[in-house]
């Protein structure tokens, strides 16, 4: 789960991470109030929306009096801001931040996320503040340190250190930054997050280290343990048909292509995205029903895709462990039958039952078109959209 980087900053301030003050702001004239709170003269307002990129697309401005707050704030609230993460359509800006301005000496980067590779979390540091990491990470790999932390242990004192002075920091620089770290990684475990970015980490003339920018993403699974995060979800912002599919507890992802997908297992919904792929088409969604499919899953399930007017076909692709093939194929069949689907069904189901299921493929006397293997089925679905 995202989200707001107002929202982030005031989970950081419980666990005493540094952050500039600010406040939020839903119109121009409540703008006004915050920046009259600021101690500082000089205010940056913020557009908050869930994409980075946001000051390469006008949505953060410097502002140098009132009358420049309330300008700004009545611009950007109620545009569309198009950023490289929004994509060409953009999103609409409903809220801003109005922030204290900071007398930067030092921008930097600094990270925390899960390394897959190693099963462990990683801090991550980096000189190149304000510039996003994959491009570090692709043009200056070198430019990017790593402190992998032990589950056991936490992030310990000296790895924060070997961090600060990597960084060229030096004096009471160090000591603001490794509290920094210690408090970041503190606020990373305590609210089960999945990311923590602070992007820039600025460093100011007097010494001070503190978040400028910061972007923190949760474990959904972990959700369940944090009812006071659930509260700061932005519906919004989110995909409807994603917000719709998770309130039928279907994990769902729309994507860009025109093949729909309804799979059981999201390691075999990745492999069927990829081999329709290979095949020579584009997958149109992650769509994963889970090990109990029944009627209403793939009734649920079908109308979530079909939601979707880029899909002109759908790939039902089922193993049958769990669930039973033959249920899957009566569920499919009552599901087409409730439902008018004016797309091509590309079928394969294998597993427990699957032969029953084949049976009541065919004597339902609706045009599925059904695969032997996985492979068999990327070249159908591709097949029927070409005919």
């Amino acid at each position: 789960m995202k989200i707001h980087e107002y929202q982030a900053k005031q989970i950081l301030r419980e666990f005493k991470v540094p952050v500039p003050e600010g406040y939020v702001a839903f119109t121009p004239e409540e703008a006004v109030d915050a920046a009259k709170k600021l101690p500082t003269d000089l205010a940056v307002v913020k557009a908050q929306i869930h994409a980075g990129g946001r000051g390469k697309g006008g949505g953060v401005k410097l502002a140098r009096s009132l009358d420049e707050v309330k300008q700004l704030a009545e611009q950007m609230i109620g545009m569309r801001l198009v950023t490289h993460q929004t994509g060409p359509e953009g999103k609409e800006v409903k809220k801003i931040l109005v922030e204290q301005g900071i007398d930067i000496e030092r921008e930097l980067y600094l990270g925390v996320v899960l390394d897959r590779s190693k099963s462990q979390l990683v801090m991550m540091a980096s000189t190149e503040g304000g510039v996003e990491i994959e491009t570090v990470a692709a043009e200056h790999p070198e430019k990017i340190l790593k402190e992998w932390i032990d589950p056991a242990m936490g992030l310990q004192p000296f790895q924060a250190r070997k961090l600060a002075f990597g960084l060229g920091l030096s004096g009471k620089q160090v000591s603001n930054a490794v509290k920094f770290m210690m408090a970041l990684y503190k606020a990373f475990i305590s609210k089960d997050c999945s990311l923590a970015e602070i992007n820039p980490l600025v460093v100011t003339k007097q010494g001070d280290v503190l978040a400028l920018d910061a972007k923190i993403n949760f474990d959904d699974s972990a959700l369940f343990r944090h009812p006071e995060l659930l509260e700061l979800r932005d519906l919004d912002e989110e995909d409807p048909l994603e917000v719709e599919a998770s309130e039928y507890n279907l994990n769902y992802i729309k994507l860009d292509g025109n093949v729909g997908c309804m799979v059981n297992g999201a390691g075999l919904a990745m492999a069927t995205m990829d081999i329709i792929k290979l095949a020579g088409g584009e997958p149109a969604n992650f769509l994963d029903v889970g090990g109990g499919a029944n009627v209403d899953t793939v009734r649920n399930g079908f109308k979530i895709i079909l939601k979707d007017p880029n899909v002109k076909a759908i790939l039902i692709n089922i193993f049958g462990g769990i669930v039973r093939c033959d249920r899957v194929a009566k569920g499919v069949i009552e599901a087409v039958h409730s439902i008018d689907v004016k797309v091509p069904i590309v079928i394969r189901l294998e597993g427990t039952n699957a032969k029953e299921a084949a049976q009541l493929l065919q004597e339902s006397e609706l045009e599925f078109a059904v695969a032997s293997t996985l492979e068999d089925a990327a070249r159908k679905v591709v097949q029927v959209l070409k005919n």
